[in-house]
């Protein structure tokens, strides 16, 4: 039985003021645009939510330009803003597996076995406090199927009044439902990433083996619109739903911004099942992979408190609920080791000259699951005789 409270409260900042790296910003939950201040006026706030100061007049008219919100003068500004203290750790953003159990049964699924579990309450709320303290401003709750999870209202909520900027990924199953709903309304995240796996219930419902869920689909989505909750919609391109691209593009146009996925990796366990879900026709190139801060100012937190240099390099990870916050000053050099161009690798020409399409983590899961070398390799298309992994 969970021993998770409800919110007692609706939340008491309107705004957030953090430091994000080598920059200081002012956020607005719920909203896109944000402002970057000096070290100064943070300096400034920071001063004023310690000592029950007042609101400054310079952010007064940057919340009024940027939002047209007016505040309340007459408050002290820790009444209204939240100011969280910089971190020595680094970290600027993390996702979080909250559990990854799923209502839905895709065949492309990139976790493959989808079993509920995780956490009990007092270490979600440990593990969030950690992330706080370990500087992350921006939080992408994820799973399996976040909504799912009897704790999500109260784990999110948590967050939230920890000043974290969050969005949430999902199927959208749930979001009719009035207990989620009122969550977001009064705790209004960045935005809603949701999936979208066909355009006709036929369609929708077999891909996702699940019956009726295209009607919930899109009762969450009016429902989501009428609560002007911001949407990102992904389009998921497969070989049993690609007849239906177009539909699915006017679906996605009618309530947000929209991105279109079509390649399609092995399980995070190498399990080669959802790449033969992939269409053909559809499949686009990658691009070179350039690098990125994988473990260095971002990491991946499963459903026990792993913690990973993303969602695909999990091994090895940093057990945090037993190590605390020091066990992240290892992620990074696990992640350089991660990055290394070890095994077939060894010596590519495409990886000496920064044209390689793929990161040694994911590239090691397509060698796991023994596909096809075209899938994630440029050898695999090249009739040069170099090094192919």
């Amino acid at each position: 039985m969970s021993n998770a409270s409800a919110p007692e409260s609706a939340p008491s900042h309107e705004l957030i003021i953090s430091p994000f790296l080598d920059e200081y910003l002012v956020l607005r939950p719920g909203h896109d645009r944000g402002v970057q201040i000096p070290l100064s006026r943070y300096l400034q706030a920071s001063h004023a939510a310690s000592t029950d100061g007042p609101m400054p007049g310079w952010l007064v008219d940057a919340t009024r330009q940027t939002w047209r919100l007016e505040l309340d003068t007459a408050r002290p500004l820790r009444e209204t803003v939240l100011v969280r203290a910089p971190s020595q750790y680094g970290m600027a953003r993390a996702s979080w597996e909250i559990n990854k159990g799923c209502d839905y049964d895709c065949p492309h699924c990139y976790l493959g076995a989808k079993r509920f579990e995780g956490m009990p309450w007092p270490d979600k709320t440990r593990l969030l406090d950690i992330m706080r303290d370990a500087g992350v401003l921006w939080l992408q709750i994820t799973g399996g199927e976040p909504l799912i999870d009897r704790e999500f209202p109260q784990a999110y909520a948590y967050a939230y009044d920890l000043g974290l900027m969050l969005t949430v990924s999902s199927n959208g199953s749930q979001l009719a439902k009035d207990k989620i709903l009122a969550t977001f309304a009064e705790r209004p995240p960045h935005h809603l990433t949701l999936s979208i796996y066909g355009a006709t219930a036929e369609t929708y419902d077999g891909f996702t083996r699940s019956r009726g869920a295209f009607g919930r689909f899109t009762r969450g989505l009016d429902a989501a619109r009428e609560a002007k909750l911001r949407l990102q919609l992904n389009i998921m391109v497969s070989s049993d739903n690609a007849h239906e691209v177009d539909a699915m593009v006017n679906l996605a146009e009618r309530y947000g911004s929209f991105n279109v996925f079509t390649n399609m990796s092995p399980t995070i366990d190498g399990d080669a099942a959802p790449i033969p879900t992939q269409a053909a026709a559809y499949l686009r190139p990658r691009k070179p992979f350039t690098g990125c801060n994988a473990g260095h100012t971002f990491f991946h937190a499963d459903p026990f408190g792993h913690a990973s240099i993303c969602k695909i390099g999990r091994e090895p990870h940093i057990p945090l609920l037993r190590e605390g916050i020091e066990g992240l000053k290892r992620l990074g050099p696990i992640a350089d080791g991660l990055q290394l161009r070890t095994g077939g690798c060894t010596g590519c020409t495409f990886g000496q000259n920064g044209t390689c399409t793929t990161c040694r983590p994911m590239a090691r899961l397509y060698q796991e699951a023994k596909a096809p070398l075209q899938m994630y390799c440029q050898h695999g298309n090249s009739t040069r005789k170099e090094v192919a992994p």
